[in-house]
């Protein structure tokens, strides 16, 4: 049997065992009984679903590298696992090349920082770069290794979406990755470039994109492409637009809209929460209100906690966010 049977298999298999495990949890188990928060869309039109805009809260918010901390690593699979016992999270990762031409998951070019290796990761061989182990927030290491892309995405399968950044893999790479899996109903590209996204556009119209929108000249350029707004989330920046109406505009096309926080709002929780000063998470809130849709942050079961809490599911996605036991 080849390996694409195989893995046609593999999919049908495990699809099986989403649609028959994805329930929704008793509201009064605590979040560790209840199992993991859930995102399963099971198609890619299910996904388009899930990101469209329909004027309800989203109810979940984007693991910016997973949501690392304190023996949690980011970009790393039990990282991804410790997020979803806690808080409905899509996770954001950042797949590199290694020597060997295999696909990982680390967001540096050096090795330094977030493992106990050093030099660059395009450097090390698959096999090399097994034998390291991973550093939490804080520098400690613990006991986790450097994931595959392959690792992830089958991971990801029936327990949450999964958005690939860039760094040295380029659009077809991560197409191609995507397409390997039959990922197409949980796995998403990051894009910088129109160009890119006319590319994957081209290559798979079931891929969906984050498209960098922050002003009403990208919107306008972007619509031109003849792109359907359905095919992507539009992140506005790292910083509330000044422009309000443009988050209207992308709203009137059916889109949602992602604002970062991990580079000023987040730091700023950490420095309120020292200080005993609570006075930045009404920030949070207010992003929401004023029109974004989606927080992709480095904290988020602090975040998802925050501005979600224990409120219901919006109706129109009650059957993608539930609770599941693994």
């Amino acid at each position: 049997m080849n390996g694409k049977i195989i893995s046609v298999v593999l999919a049908i298999v495990l699809c099986a065992m989403v649609q028959s495990g994805c329930r929704v949890a008793d509201s009064g188990k605590s979040a560790e009984s209840a199992g993991m928060h859930v995102i399963c869309p099971r198609s890619a039109e299910e996904l388009r679903r899930l990101f469209g805009y329909n004027g309800e809260p989203t109810g979940f918010v984007s693991a910016h590298r997973g949501g690392g901390g304190a023996g949690y690593p980011e970009n790393c699979i039990a990282t991804f696992e410790h997020t979803l016992r806690q808080v409905y999270a899509i996770m954001e990762i950042d797949p590199r090349y290694t020597k060997d031409g295999e696909i990982v998951v680390h967001h540096d070019p050096s090795l330094a920082r977030t493992t106990t290796g050093k030099g660059p990761v395009a450097e090390m061989t698959l096999r090399q770069l097994r034998e390291l182990r991973l550093k939490d927030r804080d520098g400690a290491v613990t006991d986790y290794q450097i994931p595959t892309l392959d690792e992830v995405l089958e991971w990801a399968r029936g327990r949450t979406v999964v958005i690939l950044d860039q760094k040295d893999v380029d659009i077809e790479a991560r197409v191609r990755k995507i397409e390997e899996h039959e990922a197409e109903a949980f796995a998403m590209v990051i894009v910088y470039s129109l160009k890119d996204a006319r590319r994957c556009y081209e290559l798979n119209r079931d891929i969906m994109m984050e498209v960098m929108i922050a002003d009403r000249e990208s919107f306008r350029r972007f619509d031109e492409t003849g792109i359907p707004w359905g095919n992507i989330i539009a992140f506005t920046g790292h910083t509330q637009p000044k422009d309000e109406g443009l988050l209207e505009m992308i709203h009137a096309k059916g889109t949602c809209c992602v604002a970062g926080t991990s580079r000023n709002l987040d730091k700023e929780l950490a420095g309120d929460r020292e200080s005993g000063n609570a006075g930045v998470e009404q920030s949070y809130r207010e992003l929401l209100e004023r029109g974004v849709d989606l927080i992709e942050t480095d904290i988020p079961v602090e975040v998802g906690k925050l501005v979600y809490g224990e409120a219901s599911i919006g109706a129109s996605r009650a059957g993608v966010l539930q609770r599941r036991q693994f």
